[in-house]
């Protein structure tokens, strides 16, 4: 059985992605750094059912709790075998000139540089070349990187397209290594995400711009995530899927 490092798992698609990538057989480390009764929760609804899940406290911005989490992953539940890197803020809502430098260094901490040490971590356990027997990166981009979010975040737009290239360059350096690495791209999506960025009534507000005219769900993320894992998607690699509603 396949074991899924999911950072980010306490809430929102991280959360849909730790119970679907369960219902199909995984493993599930479940990391989070707050919301502790949400995947308490979640990983006693896991094994409830007879699956395998643990959770795992971690910063993704600390390389020291990134090497404790992949640790922990091998010894609570063997081989990793996918990651998902879901865990990411917003930096708030703030035009440029007015964002502070303690809020970009947070974001770009944990956005790009805890996406690109968790991707190390695993390159060093799944890569051929180090001996592993391959596996699956899913990073977490945003719709964000393409529109570029002005007058909201750009900021943290950045850092997703900071994420697209990592993806892509990723990709193409492990690609003969037995490693897959793809990206979901969310649009506006229903989680409490942007209420915690400050921006309650965001969903309310952009919904008319999206031409399904509706948000997405945690849910429809995951379906992507999990179909980027599977081996239905098994000639894909450096590829950024939007997950948008056309927006």
């Amino acid at each position: 059985m396949k074991n899924v490092l999911i950072t980010g798992a306490g809430r929102g698609i991280g959360a849909a992605t730790a119970r679907l990538a369960a219902s199909q057989g995984y493993g599930v480390a479940a990391n989070y750094v707050h919301n502790e009764a949400a995947v308490t929760a979640l990983v006693d609804e896991i094994t409830g059912a007879g699956g395998r899940a643990v959770a795992i406290l971690g910063d993704v911005a600390s390389e020291r709790d990134i090497l404790a989490m992949f640790e922990t992953t091998e010894r609570e539940l063997g081989t990793i075998d996918a990651l998902v890197t879901c865990a990411g803020v917003s930096g708030g809502v703030s035009r440029v000139e007015d964002v502070r430098a303690e809020a970009l260094e947070r974001v770009f901490a944990v956005n790009v540089i805890g996406t690109i040490l968790c991707a190390r971590e695993a390159v060093r356990r799944m890569s051929t070349r180090h001996g592993g027997a391959g596996g699956a990166i899913v990073t977490l981009s945003s719709a964000a990187a393409k529109i570029g979010s002005a007058n909201e975040w750009v900021h943290y737009a950045a850092t997703k397209g900071a994420i697209d290239s990592f993806t892509l360059g990723l990709a193409r350096e492990v690609g003969n290594e037995g490693i897959r690495v793809n990206a979901v791209a969310p649009g506006l999506i229903a989680t409490e995400f942007h209420a915690t960025a400050g921006a309650p009534e965001r969903l309310e507000r952009l919904r008319s711009t999206v031409p399904m005219l509706r948000d997405g769900s945690a849910e429809e993320v995951a379906d992507a995530i999990l179909w980027l894992l599977s081996d239905h998607s098994s000639y894909i690699t450096g590829a950024v899927i939007p997950v948008t509603g056309g927006r």
